[in-house]
């Protein structure tokens, strides 16, 4: 199968390239290397050390043999989009491409114009592109269980049944979003959904928790290939953060009371969602949608998990509550439903001990690399 991967430079991203190049697709990446910009920009870094997408190619060639083609370039630059889609004519595009950080896109208007300009209009360019050039493309694009937010009922994958006035209809599963960044998915979500129903493009949303984990089989082939790890309070998801906090000996900070409930999956489970959706693609003209997790658990029960595991491994770490710089609800139902990955075949790995150690060993080796004055949020939603 022929496969774009659109973003591939990024933390997702890179790992899903390799691993369905190692499956035996023939891959091809797509990326404008912003979110190395954004490191700039933000004077953070990734904890392990990256090279070069040229360089994390080449050597992934010299490997195995098998070789990525890259192309340069912004997926809101229609006519870059358009000579890709015409050269490659791929069966699927793997959809990544997107500003991922929900406090990136409330630092200020700028962060939240670009976020959502860059997402939505990307998406839409890929939707033409698709319909204009490869009609029988499927879109694999990544969503978020953030688009769900936190309702009082179940959360059932994309769309539910509702009786109203003694008619009954399914619709798509009401969206509360929490950011810009959020936002902005919403929107994507919309779009494809007009899109599948007036052109008959075939699309799969899924809708990913929240990322844990550091490297896959590939990743760790060679140093080289290594996976970015990020910690900061812009970009570090909560558990990244929090083995910091216990590798360099300062408290794990818990946002408000940490009874914010939100889902998990690792990365490795991330590429094989993919491919799972790749290989069982949707039928034309269906917005189908998948919840790409595996478990969920609260932001506390989170810290505790790490702490234990810190001081298993002689680092004495405490666990502090900081004032929410969000605003979300903090105790709350919370129950989703994800059953479709795991009936096409998701066997999925699970957040026990060993994962939290195996990160925590990079985290060591890699600790003189922190930039402390990074980890504290200094973003707030108010």
């Amino acid at each position: 199968m022929n496969i774009i991967v659109a973003g591939a430079d990024g933390f997702c991203g890179w790992p899903t390239a390799l691993y369905l190049s190692k499956q035996g697709h023939d891959v091809s990446i797509i990326d404008n290397y912003v979110r190395r910009d954004i490191d700039q920009e933000l004077h953070s870094n990734s904890l392990t050390p990256i090279t070069s997408l040229d360089e994390r190619v080449a050597k992934w060639k010299e490997l195995t043999g098998k070789e990525i083609r890259v192309y340069e370039g912004d997926l809101t630059h229609y006519d870059f989009l358009k000579q890709v889609l015409k050269t490659e004519e791929p069966d699927a595009f793997v959809h990544f491409a997107e500003q991922r950080s929900a406090p990136y896109s409330m630092i200020d208007r700028e962060h939240a114009v670009y976020t959502q300009e860059n997402n939505v209009t990307g998406t839409l360019n890929v939707l033409y592109g698709i319909r204009e050039i490869v009609p029988d493309c499927h879109l694999i694009k990544l969503g978020t269980m953030g688009e769900y937010g936190t309702p009082n009922i179940p959360i059932e994958e994309g769309y539910i049944e509702v009786e109203h006035k003694g008619r009954k209809d399914t619709l798509p599963y009401p969206k509360q979003p929490g950011s810009f960044y959020h936002l902005s998915k919403v929107h994507d979500s919309h779009n494809i959904t007009f899109a599948c129903k007036i052109w008959g493009i075939r699309a799969t949303d899924l809708n990913q928790g929240i990322v844990y984990g550091l490297e896959t089989d590939e990743t760790l082939m060679d140093p080289v290939l290594t996976n970015r790890l990020d910690y900061d309070g812009v970009y570090g998801t909560a558990l990244n953060r929090f083995i910091i906090q216990a590798t360099v000996g300062e408290d794990i900070t818990v946002y408000g009371s940490g009874g914010q409930t939100r889902a998990f999956l690792n990365i490795r489970d991330t590429v094989r969602c993919i491919e799972i959706a790749a290989e069982n693609p949707a039928d034309r003209g269906e917005f189908r949608v998948f919840n790409q997790f595996t478990e969920y658990f609260s932001v506390q029960e989170l810290a505790e998990k790490v702490q234990k595991v810190a001081k298993e491994e002689g680092l004495d770490t405490n666990i502090a509550h900081l004032d929410n710089p969000r605003i979300e609800a903090e105790d709350h139902f919370y129950h989703a439903v994800n059953t479709k990955l795991q009936d096409l075949g998701l066997e999925p790995y699970l957040l026990d001990e060993e994962v939290i150690r195996e990160i925590l060993h990079a985290v060591v080796a890699h600790k003189d690399r922190v930039i402390k004055d990074n980890i504290l949020p200094t973003v707030t939603w108010k």
